[in-house]
């Protein structure tokens, strides 16, 4: 793997943009906690960059904005917040490699790193509330993480896609 500057700059820009797009939603705090705002912007990067930044700018952009702007609050949600949306930036770019380059390909890439992502968020909150005096078990993190991001699941399945599309149309991406 290479570092590049470009690739240092588009990954500046997405944790810029993580940071500056739930204020978009954020006015109405239930609908901006649906939407899942900061996840797109991580996504993208781990498909445009690769893994290695979509990780990187996904684990920096919650605990950032939580040192910004004390949303989200840092401990448990922009601590469990970082490892779900790094683990969305890595597999996102490790499954648009893995893939082949085919516009259909960024569905099932999208609904595996959604799964991945889900899936790391409800560890992290099951043992961060296991080291912490929060009591709340891993079936009831499930019960609480799948039914309230699912409008920012379905947003996330048609955006990213289409905008990855566009991208490669336009011979834009991957940053080589």
């Amino acid at each position: 793997m290479t570092i590049t500057v470009k690739k240092l700059v588009i990954s500046a820009m997405f944790i810029a943009i993580g940071i500056v797009l739930p204020f978009l939603t954020g006015q109405i705090p239930e609908i901006g906690q649906m939407l899942l705002p900061m996840h797109i912007p991580v996504m993208l990067c781990g498909f445009i960059c690769g893994w290695p930044y979509g990780l990187a700018v996904g684990f920096i952009t919650p605990v950032l904005r939580s040192f910004m702007f004390g949303q989200p609050i840092l401990f448990p949600m922009a601590i469990a917040m970082a490892f779900e949306l790094a683990t969305y930036g890595a597999s996102c770019g490790l499954l648009y490699k893995i893939f082949p380059n085919k516009k259909w390909a960024f569905y099932p890439e999208l609904v595996i790193a959604m799964i991945l992502g889900r899936v790391t968020y409800v560890l992290a909150m099951t043992v961060i509330s296991g080291v912490s005096s929060v009591e709340f078990g891993a079936l009831a993190w499930i019960a609480s993480a799948l039914p309230e991001a699912v409008p920012g699941l379905i947003l996330q399945i048609v955006i990213i896609p289409v905008l990855m599309m566009v991208l490669q149309e336009s011979k834009l991406t991957p940053v080589k």
